[in-house]
């Protein structure tokens, strides 16, 4: 990957110098898996960061054998940097929910590039920082409608990961199931407000290429900040 894509895919590195882009580029390791395939599982967290080039993925909390979907996350995201940091053992685990192609860079070397490029470190903290807002959002959410906090998400998606498209914006056609567990509602919900948004032609689900298409990009958004 030539290194003005390297900057341009991962917002973390849009502050690094060119010397650390340059050595991420040399000992990074490239990862591809299918769709539907465990890529990092709860005992393996710590040992690396891993940065998405292409693809999408899910954390899931696992307890027992009950599974939930908390997260969502797409190219130019990152994981594994909270376990790099803190040590601790995790209980989540990352699948893939298409073909998805990762670097990863090990713990030791990650953290020699944090203490030597600054920007690097506060650009990552930065980030953190948002992805608590985030959490905090979602908790101010928690009494929204059903409607509204799914739109919420596919907002959140389409901003963070979709992709521009004639007719608006593009994001993976994402299982029910996974979209229900990270709006935290119900499946018999999210299949109706789906229905609906359908019908009402703000989406459009189109299964042959797996993807969803956010036609009134506008109107979604709109619905999503009725808090």
């Amino acid at each position: 990957m030539k290194t003005e894509v390297f900057v341009n895919t991962f917002p973390l590195l849009s502050t690094a110098s060119p010397q650390t882009i340059e050595w991420l580029l040399n000992i990074a390791t490239e990862h591809n898996y299918p769709s539907r395939r465990a890529v990092l599982m709860e005992d393996a967290w710590g040992n690396a960061v891993y940065f998405i080039v292409s693809g999408w993925v899910k954390v899931r909390r696992t307890k027992g054998e009950e599974s939930v979907a908390i997260a969502i996350l797409g190219r130019g995201d990152f994981f594994g940097e909270m376990a790099v940091l803190d040590e601790s053992p995790r209980s989540t685990d990352i699948i893939s929910l298409s073909q998805v192609k990762l670097l990863s860079v090990s713990r030791e070397r990650f953290i020699q590039i944090l203490f030597k490029d600054p920007q690097l470190h506060h650009r990552m903290l930065q980030l953190m920082v948002r992805r608590v807002r985030q959490i905090n959002l979602r908790l101010q959410m928690r009494l929204s409608p059903p409607a509204v906090k799914l739109a919420h998400t596919l907002v959140s998606l389409a901003d963070n990961y979709g992709q521009e498209s004639d007719s608006g914006k593009k994001i993976l056609n994402i299982p029910l199931k996974d979209l229900a567990e990270v709006t935290e509602i119900t499946l018999d919900e999210t299949t109706k407000i789906m229905e609906k948004l359908q019908e009402k032609g703000w989406i459009n689900i189109d299964p042959a290429n797996n993807t969803i298409d956010l036609i009134n990009y506008k109107q979604i958004v709109v619905l999503a900040t009725k808090l």
